[in-house]
């Protein structure tokens, strides 16, 4: 508790919880941090694809950029309508939920969770890439940079740490204007200097030029991940929400397309070209600002940037996931706060998944984005579908238009999901394709068995009471000795109906405890059971079958040794934790520990 306490901070009174509310440059700044973060990466993804085909193929990153600012319009056009229909938030699980039917809310569930956990995979690794990218000595230990930032946002995030508008204002707005600068200074260099060929020979190599512009296309739509952020935590914002929580939409699609296209086109006339131990970010950067204290000023608020769109998941996991428990498809564990009123269980669970991907796939971005848009996408889609489904159930005022744009929303997504799945298929889309279906499927398990235990929990009319008239306390003893008498004292104050049992395996011994328990307890049956085969449990188990009676209850009542040092407990053994644990499964046994601890 001491070592918890240090790490987490001491239990927080439920009545501390209290709710924040945004302004809105307060809420661009916490909210927008995954979208406008994806800046970092999108049009590396993008040049990474087109090598492919050879160094002639870049040329083509500026038009599908473009293409990718287009359905950031598109997708936050449509948001923008689920947020005023849905100012309470509009998640995609719960639109799903409300219009397309349970099981396409799981799907959407599925995705979701998926999304998130590698959002922080993502966030993480292109996070530690900006840092070893100023720093190229770190390079080779960025798994274990990787570990510590994740780590760190686990602790960080346990403690409860209130997402603070100063926190999270200035990493977000430096990294805006910094980048902001760059382009800017960029476009100048433009107008006086010739666009620079990238160092390579230009060379097609390449005879499927269409199918490298669709993987492409479908790499940079990782741009488009975070857009729905602030559609699903309208009710952080200050009155009216819905209005505000809308600006503060629009303001982020336009910096993030405006930042995005500039990157790109500032990459394209630098003719820089994607290498592994460098961003394409830093590169440009550098050939703009040269490696000065600009340069590391634009790393440092990149690192931060991507790590605090790292920490939005470990607060929209959590929520998502305790929503989903609520509706019992996931365990109900995640449904309850912490000590410091956060959904401890969720959190947990995010960063041993986010941890586990950074480990396989070694601490790299690129190979995580396939199945990033995966996931993102397929939430976009079914969300925007469950618009339109609203809007035509509902036929509220304004219900064509809004059918017309989430519908546009909606094909659109659908589109790209498509392109994604099958151009990024083999590149690890399907693990993604995999995995949601299985999710899914174990959600669904999970949901029978509780509906089963709830159906065999709950008082039906014509139910019976169960009614026993008999209680036995068997106490099992180990030696004639003082946890042994410490239970038998125990066992009388709740029935006179009481074995002792010792499991004897040399007669020999049985003999001599007999003997001892007589002077002690004469008044109490001791019974031997003889063990040929040196089990210390099964001759209890069958005793306890053998006698078993439908209208007795039987109380085992089991001797312990309580040592005042934990590490003392390593020195006994475990056979009653053992025991405690076999007898649960048996019918009308109830177990009772009696303690005797050891003083110093």
């Amino acid at each position: 508790m001491s070592l918890k306490n240090f790490l987490i901070g001491s239990p927080l009174h439920t009545v501390q919880e209290k709710k924040e509310r945004f302004t809105k440059l307060v809420g661009l700044a916490i909210l927008s941090s995954d979208a406008l973060s994806s800046v970092a990466y999108a049009t590396e993804e993008i040049l990474m694809s087109l090598m492919v085909g050879g160094i002639a193929l870049t040329h083509f990153s500026l038009p599908i950029s473009l293409c990718i600012s287009l359905l950031i319009v598109i997708v936050a056009i449509s948001y923008y309508q689920t947020l005023i229909r849905y100012p309470q938030g509009g998640g995609a699980y719960s639109v799903s939920k409300a219009n397309l039917g349970r099981n396409t809310s799981l799907v959407a569930g599925a995705s979701l969770l998926i999304d998130y956990t590698l959002t922080v995979t993502v966030s993480v690794t292109a996070g530690v890439a900006a840092l070893t990218s100023a720093i190229p000595f770190l390079f080779h230990h960025r798994i274990l940079l990787c570990v510590l930032c994740t780590l760190i946002l686990t602790i960080a995030n346990l403690r409860g740490i209130r997402e603070s508008g100063r926190l999270f204002c200035f990493p977000v707005y430096l990294f805006i204007v910094t980048v902001a600068i760059t382009i800017g200074l960029g476009l100048y260099y433009s107008f006086f200097t010739p666009e620079a060929e990238p160092s390579t020979k230009s060379v097609l190599t390449s005879n499927w030029p269409l199918w490298i512009l669709l993987r492409a296309f479908a790499s940079g739509c990782v741009a488009l991940t975070g857009i729905e952020a602030i559609a699903n935590g309208v009710q952080s914002f200050k009155p009216p929400e819905a209005r505000n929580a809308g600006i503060t939409l629009i303001w982020m699609a336009t910096l993030l397309g405006v930042l995005f296209i500039g990157i790109t086109y500032v990459a394209k006339h630098l003719g820089i070209i994607p290498v592994l131990h460098e961003t394409v970010l830093s590169q440009v950067v550098a050939k703009t600002f040269g490696r000065g204290i600009m340069y590391y000023i634009i790393q440092a608020a990149t690192c931060l940037i991507l790590l605090l769109a790292a920490n939005t998941a470990f607060a929209g996991f959590p929520k998502l996931t305790s929503i989903i428990a609520y509706d019992s498809y996931l365990p109900k564990q995640l449904t309850s706060r912490g000590d410091r009123l956060v959904f401890s269980n969720g959190i947990i669970i995010l960063a041993l998944f986010a941890l586990i991907l950074i480990f396989i796939f070694n601490g790299y971005t690129s190979p995580l984005i396939p199945l990033y848009t995966v996931g993102v996408f397929t939430a976009f889609t079914l969300s925007q579908a469950g618009m339109v489904k609203n809007w035509i159930t509902t036929k509220t005022h304004g219900w064509m238009r809004g059918v017309f744009i989430n519908g546009i929303g909606a094909l659109t997504t659908g589109v790209v999901l498509c392109i994604v799945a099958v151009t990024k298929f083999i590149h690890g889309a399907w693990i993604v394709l995999l995995a949601a279906p299985l999710i899914v499927y174990l959600m669904r398990k999970i949901h029978s068995y509780y509906s089963r235990v709830q159906n065999q929990i709950a008082l039906k009319n014509g139910d019976t009471i169960p009614h026993y008239t008999k209680n036995r306390a068997l106490v099992p003893i180990s030696g004639v000795i003082k946890t042994s008498m410490n239970a038998i004292a125990y066992a009388q104050l709740i029935t006179k109906n009481i074995d002792a049992l010792y499991i004897a395996l040399d007669p020999n011994d049985g003999k001599k405890i007999q003997k001892e328990w007589a002077i002690w307890h004469p008044e109490i049956p001791l019974k031997i059971l003889e063990s040929p085969t040196r089990s210390l449990i099964q001759p209890l188990l069958k005793y306890i079958e053998d006698i078993q009676d439908q209208e007795e209850m039987i109380t085992v009542i089991i001797p312990a040794l309580v040592p005042t040092r934990w590490w003392h407990q390593l020195l006994h053994n475990q056979i009653s934790i053992l025991l405690r644990m076999l007898l649960l499964f048996k019918p009308k046994v109830v177990t009772i520990t009696v303690p005797l601890r050891i003083e110093e």
